[in-house]
């Protein structure tokens, strides 16, 4: 494990000098709990971590996918800034956003950047300002199966699509055994599940799906979940859990999530192989996303059907929302320092051991610059 760790956060560190890897075609800036890291580590990380005025409590919510780096985070920052206690619900990024716009929280997390309406919404309580989105965690949406005598399985979109629109509903069906040859698949009934709650990983799963396969799901994206039948649970730690004690099952959810021996399916892409659910592959394909936002705002658009080699093709980005102007005075040093500290080197650098995509140079140091002219 500890070698492993070593190499996740080679990786993170890496990913980080990589500076030629995105294709950014504009100018505009467009579910608490405890990390693996002990108390050695917290006090290394420590020692970079800048408090500033920063003090009382720090109220946020949204994104179940982040929490697990959230927790990592915040074990570290709360080491060194011991005048700030930060409270994360994480409620679901449409759930956060909710709040984030009644003036509830400080900061929201969402999988998904604001929506026009959102931004309008937002202006309520951002003084003088607007909500914006600030990429901060990336990483693959896994495609967990619980199949038993099955330890590997590959899908493509358009057979994904049928099993979650319940077109597809054996997991012997011809179309699953045509893309696992020599695999032997049990007569067993599929039990797919997805988000009770809305989510932002359901709106980048069903984006794939549009995308990769639009003869097949004919439903919008979006945070809520619109197909017909299947099972939910609630929150990324909800489904994963189903996955887990559940046969036959099968869902998505981001990687961290994938622990216990939950398996994950490699994805067809038009590459030559099924591709894994990596880190590496994951920063692979966020390495190509596009700047849309404008102004501060950093919204990115993914490419859901990437053709390179090891190209992960369902991948998220979490952002953290917060005011371009208006914060309120009483939590904006604190939300200034966390988020700071969050896109920092430090901060980046362990995404990979929690199992998250580090974001790419050119767009942390954009986060970087607009966290610090926040007000």
């Amino acid at each position: 494990m500890k070698l492993q760790r070593m190499n996740r956060r080679a990786l993170a560190l890496g990913a980080l000098a990589v500076t030629g890897a995105l294709a950014l075609t504009a100018c505009g800036s467009d579910d608490t709990g405890n990390s693996d890291g002990g108390d050695a580590s917290a006090t290394a990380q420590a020692g970079n971590i800048d408090c500033g005025d920063a003090k009382g409590q720090l109220q946020a919510s949204g994104s179940s996918a982040q929490k697990n780096a959230i927790d990592a985070w915040v074990k570290q920052y709360t080491a060194a800034c011991k005048d700030v206690q930060i409270n994360y619900n994480p409620t679901g990024s449409g759930a956060g956003i909710t709040a984030f716009t009644q003036g509830q929280t400080a900061f929201a997390g969402s999988d998904s950047a604001l929506k026009p309406e959102e931004v309008e919404a937002s202006k309520k309580v951002c003084t003088d300002g607007q909500g914006i989105d600030l990429p901060m965690v990336g990483g693959p949406i896994a495609v967990g199966f619980n199949v038993p005598g099955v330890d590997t399985l590959a899908l493509d979109a358009p057979t994904l699509a049928k099993i979650f629109d319940n077109k597809i509903t054996k997991w012997n069906d011809a179309a699953i055994a045509k893309l696992n040859s020599g695999i032997e698949l049990p007569d067993l009934k599929i039990q797919a599940f997805h988000r009770s709650d809305e989510s932002g990983t359901t709106d980048n799963f069903t984006k794939y799906l549009k995308a990769a396969a639009p003869q097949d799901w004919k439903y919008e994206p979006g945070k809520s979940w619109e197909a017909q039948g299947g099972q939910s649970a609630q929150g990324s730690s909800g489904v994963a859990q189903q996955v887990k004690q559940t046969s036959g099952a099968i869902s998505y959810f981001e990687l961290s999530y994938a622990s216990d021996g939950i398996k994950t399916v490699d994805i067809k892409t038009e590459a030559a192989e099924p591709v894994k659910a990596t880190i590496e592959n994951a920063t692979a394909a966020i390495g190509a996303a596009k700047v849309v936002g404008t102004g501060k705002d950093l919204a990115l658009e993914l490419d859901y059907t990437p053709s390179a080699e090891g190209a992960y093709p369902i991948v998220l980005v979490t952002y953290e929302i917060v005011c371009d102007k208006g914060n309120k005075a009483d939590t904006l040093p604190a939300t200034k320092s966390f988020l700071n500290y969050m896109a920092s080197e430090e901060g980046q650098g362990q995404l990979a051991d929690a199992g998250y995509a580090p974001m790419p140079q050119e767009i942390i140091t954009k986060v970087r610059e607009t966290v610090s002219s926040l007000s």
